[in-house]
């Protein structure tokens, strides 16, 4: 714990949740995503809900860690991602603006397929990523997406899709 100017300055919370996880900040499209990731293996992506954060994971991504590279990144305009100016359509909080941020921030951190995994917002955020980033079945490398409504009853899960982060 460091002393600034008489306050008492912290780590961010991430480094006491999910210690063994690196942060970092990745630039896509002109914003900044805060992405924090650890373990090796299969790359799994998990997105926070509403109003969370990365921060939501940290029962999750820890025991997911020891067999995938887990990413758990804040959704632009949550946590310490940017927040840009919504303007008077709100395009740049659309799910389609988030998908697109998600698939940015794996292809950057090399990943071209991967699992997700979304809560609330985040599953309505993984949903679009598979529609808008479908790949063919019998492509080797399509993922899997369970995505989870605002239930936690298993009933009410809404299936499965096949997508990925590649181009058209």
């Amino acid at each position: 714990m460091l002393l600034s100017g008489g306050r008492l300055l912290r780590p961010p919370k991430t480094a006491y949740v999910l210690a063994g996880f690196s942060s970092e900040r990745i630039e896509v499209d002109g914003l900044s995503i805060n992405v924090t990731r650890g373990g090796h293996g299969p790359p799994v992506l998990l997105l926070h809900g509403y109003p969370q954060t990365h921060v939501m994971w940290h029962r999750v991504a820890p025991p997911l860690a020891r067999r995938h590279t887990v990413v758990c990144p804040d959704l632009r305009g949550y946590g310490d991602s940017d927040k840009p100016p919504g303007g008077g359509d709100h395009a740049e909080y659309a799910k389609r603006a988030m998908a697109a941020d998600q698939i940015g921030v794996m292809r950057s951190l090399g990943f071209d397929s991967f699992a997700v995994v979304g809560h609330d917002r985040g599953a309505r955020v993984a949903l679009r990523m598979a529609l808008d980033h479908p790949m063919p079945s019998n492509d080797s490398r399509s993922w899997t997406s369970s995505l989870a409504g605002p239930s936690t009853r298993p009933s009410t899960a809404t299936g499965r899709r096949r997508c990925g982060a590649t181009s058209s």
